[in-house]
């Protein structure tokens, strides 16, 4: 029996690929332990399904490692530190078994068409996933997640399984190949719809779903109507998003504010941006993930003090807007959530994504931030959420066990 109410943390595709030695992940049960400590309840996770059952691959010995030199070592989720290898399926059961040893449960999904197979030593999985046609993608992942739940039946760890998602953030990635961004909700609602029945018609007593980034308060009638669970990702970006255009950090290098940002965000020595990239070995890994070139480079050049005083200079200008927004995103997706009789779950959220050592999201702005969206999440009925998004052991958010147990107690309801 699931909880009454699920506790997130994020653990995404970090809890394999920072299994090295003095990474995060490298003790799961003691990852577990600290998730418990600090007031949660649920894991939500990468299952690599496709890596494991639809790719063909021999994962038996899955080596994992770093993009490329310092490439992407400021980014959040992308700074491997180690190298490492792993028994893939092993791994990922040894995740469920701890899970029942510290009584917390876990989130299914995927993250393979927006960046796992980017940390893999060799490009094998991407081109396995690629060479999948746009149209196929998501019914092969949910035959994949089908396949998963068989081997967690086989090993008696499927009363683990919270539920399962076809994919992480359906829209963002290369799930839309072939589409325009802007109408990839409804473009992809088909093929969606047609994923999760196939995953039902063989699993048919087990919640499946997909997952949004944002919430699509434009596109809702893209969202398939035959998913369990309503899962959105509601980041309202507000200042950093005037940071994120001010500066060109999400368009083409020869845009970006190269001046501006060496006077207010970069270290001194930042090379040109143009400069900034992975060894020619490693190029495919770029393809392989969906950050954009200007936003790696800020975030791994950036003075984290700099990029902070940045937002909090300008947060005043949003506050209201943000505050608004969020409430507003809720608002739309439990009214929806209501409508299909289904529960809500926000598996991601708050800000933004921010630099690796930034802290704008644990400071005194976004501490609030977290308590207010726990407390909206709350008074609105949700199944889920997290705390924030960075509040994982892969960020240094996770080292504030305090905010953290006072916001899962705030959306419990054991503290106003």
């Amino acid at each position: 029996m699931t909880p009454e109410r699920l506790t997130i943390t994020l653990w995404d595709f970090s809890w394999y690929v920072r299994t090295g030695p003095g990474e995060p992940f490298e003790d799961l049960d003691a990852a577990f332990a600290q998730a418990v400590e600090r007031g949660y309840n649920t894991v939500r996770i990468c299952a690599m399904p496709f890596l494991l059952f639809g790719s063909g691959l021999d994962t038996s010995a899955l080596r994992l490692e770093r993009l490329g030199g310092e490439y992407g070592q400021g980014l959040r989720w992308y700074d491997v530190k180690a190298p490492t290898t792993i028994d893939a399926r092993e791994h990922l059961l040894e995740l469920f078994r701890a899970a029942r040893r510290h009584d917390c449960y876990v989130i299914i999904s995927s993250w393979e068409y927006q960046q796992s197979s980017a940390f893999a030593a060799d490009p094998a999985w991407w081109d396995a996933l690629r060479a999948v046609p746009p149209a196929e993608r998501p019914e092969r992942l949910a035959a994949a997640h089908a396949d998963l739940i068989d081997l967690l039946v086989a090993e008696g760890l499927d009363d683990r399984v919270a539920f399962t998602e076809i994919h992480n953030e359906v829209q963002i990635g290369h799930l839309t190949e072939g589409m325009e961004r802007a109408q990839a909700v409804v473009e992809l609602r088909p093929s969606l719809e047609k994923a999760v029945d196939a995953f039902k018609a063989r699993h048919p007593d087990r919640p499946c779903t997909v997952n949004y980034g944002g919430v699509p308060h434009a596109s809702m009638r893209g969202i398939p109507e035959n998913i369990d669970v309503l899962v959105v990702h509601p980041y309202v970006y507000g200042v950093l998003g005037a940071l994120i255009d001010e500066f060109g950090l999400r368009g083409p290098v020869e845009d970006f504010a190269q001046e501006a940002a060496n006077a207010q965000l970069l270290r001194p020595g930042a090379p040109p941006v143009a400069e900034w990239t992975v060894p020619a070995e490693h190029r495919w890994r770029l393809d392989a993930m969906i950050i954009k070139a200007c936003e790696v480079y800020v975030h791994d050049w950036t003075d984290a003090a700099a990029f902070d005083r940045w937002l909090y200079d300008h947060y005043g200008e949003h506050r209201v807007a943000m505050d608004e927004k969020l409430r507003l995103w809720l608002d739309v997706a439990a009214d929806w959530a209501a409508a299909h009789g289904v529960p809500l779950v926000l598996g991601e959220g708050w800000v933004g994504y921010t630099p690796l050592h930034g802290t704008f999201e644990e400071g005194p702005v976004g501490a609030q931030i977290c308590r207010d969206a726990v407390r909206y999440a709350r008074d609105r009925g949700a199944w889920g959420t997290v705390v924030c998004s960075n509040a994982a052991p892969q960020h240094p958010m996770w080292a504030d066990v305090e905010l953290q147990q006072e916001c899962n107690s705030i959306f419990t309801g054991t503290r106003r």
